[in-house]
């Protein structure tokens, strides 16, 4: 016999009901159950792609936390961003999504494309300019991402661009 599942939004136990007259279980005394059908598209976005917000300050009350899924549909390539001040950690769930950034250690600067899988992780420090491309004609990429701000910062760019020596 198992425990019935909890709803989403309710908290760890799935007899914790907020009952009328009485006052509702402060958000951080509790846990917090998100469901995969009941994630947040209303988060920032860039073009080619489709954030969903699972853990944010306005899901859940999260001060220090975002987290959610990224979508990008087949032969699909994001537009060109970065996260500001976010430190941006991406596990791949599916597909072979492409990680793309300019590296200027050179003479020039040079693209540099991080093929991925799943299980695969990525780490983005913060303000470095990438994209996110799925070559792939038949599948969609899904990747979970974690970053440390509580909401999505997303700083839509019109090109793709090397950090200068000294901001990195």
């Amino acid at each position: 016999m198992s425990d019935p599942l909890t709803t989403a939004g309710e908290g760890f136990h799935p007899h914790l009901h907020d009952f009328p007259g009485q006052p509702a279980a402060p958000l951080r005394t509790r846990l917090h159950h998100i469901r995969a059908d009941a994630l947040d598209g209303d988060t920032a976005q860039t073009g080619g792609m489709r954030r969903f917000a699972a853990v944010s300050g306005k899901t859940v009350g999260s001060e220090k936390l975002w987290m959610g899924q990224t979508h990008v549909a087949p032969s699909t390539s994001s537009s060109d961003h970065h996260h500001g001040e976010s430190e941006t950690a991406i596990y791949v769930v599916s597909g072979h999504p492409e990680f793309v950034f300019l590296d200027d250690s050179g003479e020039e600067p040079e693209e540099v494309r991080l093929r991925t899988g799943p299980g695969d992780y990525i780490f983005v420090p913060p303000f470095v300019p990438h994209r996110e491309e799925n070559p792939d004609p038949g599948e969609e990429a899904v990747v979970v991402i974690a970053r440390s701000t509580q909401e999505a910062i997303v700083v839509n760019l019109p090109q793709l661009y090397a950090l200068p020596a000294d901001e990195n």
